[in-house]
């Protein structure tokens, strides 16, 4: 069971209530979806692989009680975990005392080179790496990782990584935020070196927290300016799928999965939603969502 669930409130002050769980695929996610982004995608069936149910989702009031819908889904467990930034991932849960991201695999300060020790500064509660001559504290921030959802034709388009983490398996053009850009930039930026296509975005889908490897994703469902897509350098395929194709068993993070999954039960609504949820990383394989 999740320890606990904080539900932030939305601009609209609705947010409908729709829960999961799923049992193979090595994270549990916890999700809450924010009023219809629109109503014009048709119903469409499932991904292969994936049960998902046709409830009609009631749009409640944040202060009032809402009713929770229990029921199962069945995703492949060969979805791959994100790569974490620092080079390993782990799979225990959280305790009380906790390293701040990989601080005890810092050794040596940016600032002066110094030796670090690894304890809790005074006032926080976390172990952090404090360099033993300056003093100065390293801290260390999430990444953000930025993609693109695109439609056309009634179709996703994916693209097979030539490059690892997850070698030869699909996900959506995706990657790291550069400095100096938005998130929407960095999304069709990526677009363009994964899948050399040049897209709109139409509105953000979906933001995805990841705490146990420091990420964040933001999804943003986006259209083709020209029906024109190749394979970049990190990419030795790119494909359009229909949704009855897509290929369930070959994606590359779990995070992909998960995005895939929600706009799928989108389409089958006919009207798409703002997603935020948390994909918990854990030893025994659990999924969870609050939709």
């Amino acid at each position: 069971m999740l320890k606990a669930i904080q539900i932030l409130g939305s601009s609209s002050g609705f947010v409908s209530h729709h829960w999961k769980r799923h049992t193979s695929a090595g994270f549990s996610f916890v999700a809450i979806s924010i009023k219809p982004l629109s109503s014009t995608s048709p119903s469409r069936s499932c991904l292969r692989g994936v049960a998902t149910t046709s409830t009609s989702s009631s749009f409640l009031p944040m202060s009032s009680s809402t009713s929770r819908t229990h029921c199962s889904s069945v995703f492949p467990s060969s979805v791959r975990s994100e790569s974490n930034p620092g080079g390993t991932s782990s799979s225990s849960s959280s305790v009380a005392v906790q390293s701040a991201g990989n601080a005890r695999k810092i050794n040596f300060c940016q600032w002066c080179g110094g030796a670090t020790k690894h304890e809790i500064p005074d006032g926080e509660e976390k172990i952090r790496a404090i360099c033993t001559v300056c003093g100065k504290i390293a801290y260390q921030n999430p990444k953000m990782v930025v993609g693109c959802l695109i439609e056309h034709d009634n179709k996703v388009l994916l693209c097979k990584r030539k490059i690892q983490p997850s070698y030869d398996l699909w996900t959506l053009p995706a990657g790291y935020m550069e400095i100096g850009e938005s998130a929407a930039e960095g999304a069709i930026r990526e677009t363009w070196e994964e899948a050399n296509a040049e897209v709109e975005v139409i509105s953000p889908f979906a933001q995805l927290d990841i705490p146990l490897i420091g990420q964040t994703y933001i999804i943003f469902l986006a259209k083709l300016k020209k029906p024109n897509f190749s394979p970049g350098p990190e990419s030795s395929e790119c494909q359009l799928f229909a949704l009855d194709d897509i290929p369930i068993n070959s994606l590359a993070f779990s995070s992909m999965l998960v995005s895939l999954n929600l706009y799928v039960e989108d389409v089958k609504a006919g009207r798409f939603k703002f997603h935020y949820g948390t994909i918990n990383k854990r030893r025994k394989p659990v999924f969870e969502s609050l939709n």
